[in-house]
């Protein structure tokens, strides 16, 4: 737990370090945003982050939210509504600037690889931060997130071109395989799939190289089966780690090369290239609503 003042209040992150740190590394940075009604805990838990950090050696900070209201009734924990201010969103990436300048002035963090995770509502946020930090980031990752559907921003535009993965859970509504997301237990529930999409389609325009992945299992934690011996997300977390901030806009590694064996087969490069993945196996479903 770390404690930070930034613009003016009192705000903190956990702090993830790779066990055995030597001083000549030269790490990663992964901001890692949680999911509504989620913690940094849970992310930790839930994203083996430690087990990730010691075999692939980054760091990675995983904020506590402050709070985002709608309509004055729900808390979203992350701006990305059409509601929030200018003021709140500024806030919230202002809050970014701060934990990367804190770590980076402590720890030999590569500027080259700094990168964002968001999931849901995280991924709602992370979203908004790739555009108005793309000149900071070199990557993001979007895990049923999206823009400009039912009451999320847009995509207003990014002043550089970065990749991204674009992660979903099947084409339909938060009711979806029995499955809601935590907007859905008040009526206004939101289809993940119509956001991602409408992100793709600002990303294919503006040349980003892009991921899409897309499952079977409705609005729930990726059914991702890792490579043995290797953190449950060890693909995802690689990507950011492949892609570092000078490379050509629109370009990839992976255009070469291929998908690494460590993201999932129902994964491909660029919008509408993933095979969606089918049959049973999905992750259980959880009840969002109170």
């Amino acid at each position: 737990m770390n404690p930070i003042i930034s613009t003016g209040h009192m705000r903190s992150f956990l702090m993830v370090l790779p066990a055995n740190l030597q001083p000549s590394e030269r790490l990663p940075l992964l901001f890692m945003w949680h999911w509504l009604r989620g913690s940094p805990e849970d992310f930790l838990q839930k994203g083996e982050v430690q087990q990730a950090a010691d075999q692939q050696r980054f760091i990675a900070v995983l904020p506590y939210s402050e709070g985002a209201t709608l309509l004055g009734s729900f808390n979203l924990d992350w701006p990305f509504d059409i509601t929030q201010p200018s003021s709140r969103m500024d806030e919230e990436f202002r809050f970014f600037d701060d934990m990367q300048a804190c770590v980076q002035g402590q720890f030999n963090v590569n500027p080259s690889c700094v990168s964002t995770v968001g999931v849901s509502a995280g991924a709602l946020f992370t979203d908004q931060l790739a555009q108005a930090r793309s000149q900071r980031l070199a990557s993001f990752i979007s895990l049923s997130g999206g823009v400009g559907a039912s009451i999320i921003k847009p995509w207003s535009g990014s002043m550089r071109h970065l990749p991204g993965i674009v992660l979903w859970g099947g084409d339909g509504p938060p009711t979806m395989d029995g499955v809601r997301d935590f907007l859905g237990c008040f009526g206004i529930g939101m289809d993940f799939s119509n956001a991602s999409r409408e992100l793709e389609t600002h990303l294919t325009q503006e040349n980003h190289f892009m991921i899409e992945c897309i499952h079977n299992c409705g609005h729930v934690e990726p059914p991702i089966n890792a490579q043995p011996g290797e953190s449950k997300y060890a693909g995802l977390w690689g990507f950011a780690f492949n892609h570092p901030y000078w490379l050509t806009p629109g370009t990839s590694p992976y255009q070469m090369s291929g998908l690494p064996v460590e993201l999932p087969p129902w994964c491909g490069m660029g919008a509408g290239s993933a095979t969606p993945r089918s049959g049973p196996g999905c992750p259980p479903p959880t009840n969002p609503c109170p």
